[in-house]
């Protein structure tokens, strides 16, 4: 089962997107805003693909406040974790962010909150999830 780890600050948002992942998209999820955690989790390849909040509020990492897009773009330059899957997720979508943030972070993907079609956003991630070339 593929795993999806949601980088979160908001616990009804993340309750929300591991409701909507495990019931319709039969994904296993993991849940943190833990910066050392979110790169634990990636390095060990315990995640396949990673939602990622743009605008974190409490997420510190080595004593400086970080953001989605700070931590997307150590993730993309570190070789171990750089081709894993990130999708940023924010409320903050305004013309012209999604390009910018994506460019920016150098993340694979964009979903504007709030969620509304839900199986869009299940169809998003899928798509974005590393192919099994043994898929059984």
């Amino acid at each position: 089962m593929k795993t999806v780890l949601i980088v979160e600050d908001d616990l009804v948002n993340a309750r929300v997107f591991s409701k909507i992942l495990t019931k319709r998209g039969g994904l296993d999820v993991k849940h943190t805003e833990n910066v050392d955690e979110v790169i634990k989790i990636a390095q060990a390849k315990e995640a396949d693909i990673i939602l990622m909040d743009v605008s974190l509020s409490r997420s510190v990492y080595e004593g400086k406040s970080v953001d989605g897009i700070k931590i997307t773009q150590m993730l993309k330059s570190d070789p171990q974790t750089a081709t894993l899957p990130i999708i940023l997720v924010t409320a903050h979508a305004m013309e012209g962010d999604r390009e910018s943030f994506l460019r920016q972070s150098g993340a694979d993907g964009y979903i504007s909150k709030p969620v509304v079609d839900h199986q869009q956003f299940v169809e998003q991630i899928i798509a974005l999830l590393p192919k099994d070339n043994n898929a059984s």
